[in-house]
């Protein structure tokens, strides 16, 4: 099932107007991404959920570009026709839209990414606006955002209310409207992905927002069972190599202090 030639952003309109499902999922390292690719994932977001999964942050706000930028660039190192998407980390493109500009080019610059992501609805519009016109494609976010979570009080879903749910409907037009070539709904109930999947043209990439989105993505640790502090009810483990690590781990200091290893056959 591996991508034959490379994803860009002319193939997710594509696909959703064929209705085939987008297929994303986080990677933070070149092995990873390109088992991703091979297995026929059409985009990698380097996400700054990194901060969690791989840093040991308590949340996503301390990751630094520097460290994105970082992982950015050994994701590209491992793929060749995959969409890659940088993850912006907080307050990198909240200060002007001069600042914006001036970080989203280090993504496709020096770190070799397709794209960059940016968390926000109707107020961020105009810098994902000046990113488009600059030529720099842009993943819009919108629901659930983690770079809110101290002012939100948490993860919280979004849209629960009919007030709520008419904002996002227009968050999303208004990201679809200043050029995003797609929009990540984040802890949204599902009806409501669902109308806002069919009321803007761009697809919609959801996380805890349903089946009736335009395509599904997951953090990579999370379906792998790498990542146990916290399971989000969204994820679905489809394996566990958390406790095939933690066993080989086990097993090799057992055959250390048991002098079993190393053997002759590991000597010179």
């Amino acid at each position: 099932m591996s991508l034959k030639k490379k994803i860009t952003v002319r193939d997710f309109y594509k696909l959703k107007n064929n209705g085939q499902k987008i297929c994303a999922l986080t990677a933070y390292d070149a092995p990873t991404a390109k088992l991703a690719e091979s297995a026929g994932v059409h985009l990698l977001l380097v996400g700054d959920s990194l901060g969690m999964t791989v840093l040991g942050y308590k949340n996503t706000l301390p990751v630094t570009l520097e460290e994105s930028l970082h992982h950015c660039r050994a994701v590209a190192r491992g793929v060749v026709n995959s969409f890659i998407v940088g993850d912006m980390p907080f307050m990198t493109y909240h200060i002007s839209r001069e600042q914006a500009l001036e970080n989203a080019a280090k993504y496709l610059q020096s770190a070799g990414v397709d794209a960059v992501k940016l968390e926000g609805g109707k107020k961020m519009a105009p810098t994902v606006d000046a990113l488009v016109d600059a030529g720099v494609p842009v993943l819009g976010h919108i629901g659930l955002l983690p770079q809110k979570v101290l002012t939100s009080g948490g993860y919280r879903i979004a849209g629960k209310t009919e007030i709520e749910a008419e904002r996002l409907i227009e968050d999303a037009l208004a990201i679809q409207n200043a050029g995003a070539f797609a929009v990540v709904l984040e802890g949204i109930p599902a009806d409501l992905a669902g109308i806002i999947t069919d009321t803007i043209d761009i697809p919609t990439i959801g996380i805890g927002a349903g089946p009736l989105c335009s395509g599904q993505i997951q953090v990579v640790n999370d379906i792998l069972g790498m990542f146990t502090d916290f399971v989000p009810k969204h994820a679905k483990k489809y394996a566990d190599i958390g406790l095939t690590i933690k066993k080989a781990f086990s097993d090799y200091v057992t055959d250390v202090q048991s002098e079993h290893f190393p053997g002759k056959e590991h000597s010179f």
